[in-house]
């Protein structure tokens, strides 16, 4: 089967896994998110040995199967699977990754759970559980006891523990499935309770859990089916135990075809992280934001007033060297593979203005456990002071260009926004004289910047201060509250950003050749800040038939991932990607018909 982003996330904030249209796990990574990959073969197009011979999934096939559906259990990342063969025979598969309070915290293990139902007729199945381990490279090691299977891999040994008989999981036979089946993958320990007993009480638990996670979601009235997934989706690419974001579940989906376009984005970038948080504050998921402040707080003490890196591992892990995972040749054999991410070397200076604002919210905002005060404003300073000393300085940018930099605009912003944040801060605790320290500094930014990278002779801002460029990411300017809606160089900059970089209903990043040559797709991303810019502008209608449009695009498990071809509608790049979902989230809450019109 050619592999699609048709993939289902399953997770618990631990780990998480992508399940194919035909119910196959095809990623999952332990022991945590940019751990080595258990299931790969999404990113192995062509296995050693052909079918039999190969690994990195994890199937429960119905013989004869002609029809599968696909669903999740409302308000989770619950996933129901239906195969159905020609004479009628079906099976329900329900995977889920446990995640409930116990004794007095999170239950949230290294695992997998599978249940196999009978529902019709006399289904028979076959069960292959081949994981990997070096990265595709080799088949683990396995033994096997009376109710389960060991199997050895690099970072730690998986059990499976199932109700199933285990010399035909094992020897992969087909069989008939007369009861419910149950299937713990998880670590090497034995369970203290009957398997069918723990797992039915494990989904019942998570199944609650979650939706009493959504229940407090402050949700619009319209498109609530699509922000709910989104959010359970986010909420998913949060390594809970250290409170860091992952920018997607998944590494080297191409940008498009053939692009070497390939990165690993099983990381913590601080500015997609920090848009995330900001579409979660706006549902009310504040566990998200608490959990982000105190990994960033550490981030922060870390960095001991010095440089502040655009990413780091979900552990703080500083150091991502990139390399790349031979074995695997790639999603579709676009290869290469690659493990870690170069970028952490790189120097953004937007970084500095996104630690403020994610942190901004926690002196204003009753509802949080951790208000914060004075102490917390005195660990920020430095972060400002950095801000200010990087402001007109060359960066990579957030589009992380690896052979050029200069001035950019976005970066420049994002520094002043830190300084003006602090200032406000600072009014709000009733420390004057550092308000009035921190007012100044960034009214002395703001006007370097207006002057640096405005274009009287084009009637726009530049998104750098040398050159004459067209950017995205200028329609982020007014989010920033650097411009208002009504500013007559936000409108010129806007009509000259959709003129340029508009192609139907998508948005690029750029048009120019970067070190890889032109783009191909849109950013998804960019198109929802197109839509919030046509809201702030008055143009609501048509940001209203975008926002639907980008709706429609998602996949049948109601997600985006990061680029989309324009031509095609075919999505591309990294898979569920954080900023698309912040995207849609963003618009969605803006453009809603208020409550009061459903009641």
């Amino acid at each position: 089967m050619t592999a699609t982003l048709d993939l289902w996330p399953i997770g618990n904030c631990q780990v998480s896994a992508l399940v194919d249209r035909a119910g196959r796990f095809v990623w999952g990574c332990v022991p945590r998110v940019d751990g080595e990959p258990t299931f790969c073969s999404l990113l192995d197009d062509k296995p050693k040995g052909g079918e039999e011979g190969s690994h990195g999934f994890w199937d429960i096939d119905l013989d004869g199967c002609v029809e599968t559906t696909q669903s999740y259990v409302r308000n989770t990342p619950v996933l129901r699977t239906q195969h159905r063969d020609a004479d009628g025979n079906a099976i329900e598969v329900i995977d889920f990754a446990p995640r409930f309070h116990r004794n007095g915290r999170m239950y949230r293990p290294v695992a997998f759970c599978r249940i196999v139902r009978p529902v019709s007729g006399s289904p028979r199945v076959r069960v292959r559980l081949r994981p990997a381990r070096d990265w595709g490279a080799r088949v683990p090691e396995r033994t096997r006891g009376t109710n389960h299977i060991r199997y050895l891999l690099d970072d730690m040994v998986l059990r499976l523990s199932t109700s199933a008989p285990v010399g035909w999981i094992e020897d992969e036979r087909l069989f008939r499935v007369e009861r419910p089946l149950y299937f713990f993958l998880g670590p090497d320990e034995s369970f203290s309770t009957e398997i069918p007993t723990a797992v039915e009480a494990m989904l019942d638990h998570t199944v609650a859990g979650w939706r009493h996670w959504v229940r407090g979601l402050a949700t619009p009235a319209e498109w609530q089916d699509a922000v709910i997934r989104a959010a359970i989706t986010l909420k998913l690419c949060q390594h809970e135990e250290t409170g860091a974001i992952v920018a997607a579940l998944t590494t080297s989906i191409p940008e498009h075809a053939g692009s070497q376009r390939n990165w690993d984005y099983r990381f913590c970038w601080i500015r997609d992280a920090y848009y995330t948080v900001q579409a979660l504050n706006r549902l009310g998921a504040l566990d998200v934001l608490e959990g982000y402040l105190e990994y960033l707080r550490n981030i922060v003490d870390n960095a001991k007033g010095g440089h502040i890196q655009p990413l780091y591992g979900v552990g703080g892990e500083a150091r991502l060297p990139e390399g790349e995972a031979e074995a695997l040749n790639g999603y579709r054999g676009m290869g290469p593979v690659r493990i870690g991410n170069q970028a952490y070397e790189q120097v953004q200076h937007d970084a500095y203005g996104q630690i403020v604002l994610s942190n901004a919210q926690a002196f204003f905002d009753q509802r949080l456990f951790r208000i914060a005060g004075e102490q917390d404003f005195e660990a920020l300073e430095p972060v400002g002071e950095r801000a200010w000393k990087a402001f007109d300085q060359p960066d990579a940018g957030l589009w992380e260009l690896r052979t050029r930099s200069h001035v950019h605009t976005y970066s420049a912003a994002m520094c002043w926004a830190a300084c003006d944040r602090l200032a406000s801060v600072a009014r709000h605790l009733g420390l004057s004289a550092r308000a009035e320290f921190w007012q100044g500094r960034a009214d002395t930014m703001r006007e370097k910047i207006e002057t640096a990278a405005w274009r009287p002779e084009t009637n726009r801002m530049s998104a750098t201060f040398s050159g004459d460029d067209l950017d995205a990411s200028l329609i982020q300017l007014l989010d920033l509250r650097f411009v208002a809606p009504d500013d007559p160089r936000f409108r010129g900059t806007l009509e000259a950003v959709e003129a340029g970089l508009r192609r139907g209903s998508h948005m690029l990043r750029y048009a120019t050749e970067d070190d890889f040559g032109l783009p191909h797709t849109a950013f998804n991303v960019c198109t929802f800040w197109l839509i919030e810019a046509l809201h702030a502008t008055g143009r609501v209608g048509d940001a209203r038939v975008l926002l639907e449009e980008m709706i429609d695009r998602r996949t049948p498990a109601g997600l985006l991932s990061e680029d989309i071809d324009p031509a095609t509608g075919e999505l591309w790049g990294n898979y569920p990607q954080t900023y698309s979902l912040v995207g849609l989230i963003n618009s969605a809450m803006l453009l809603s018909k208020p409550w009061t019109e459903v009641r």
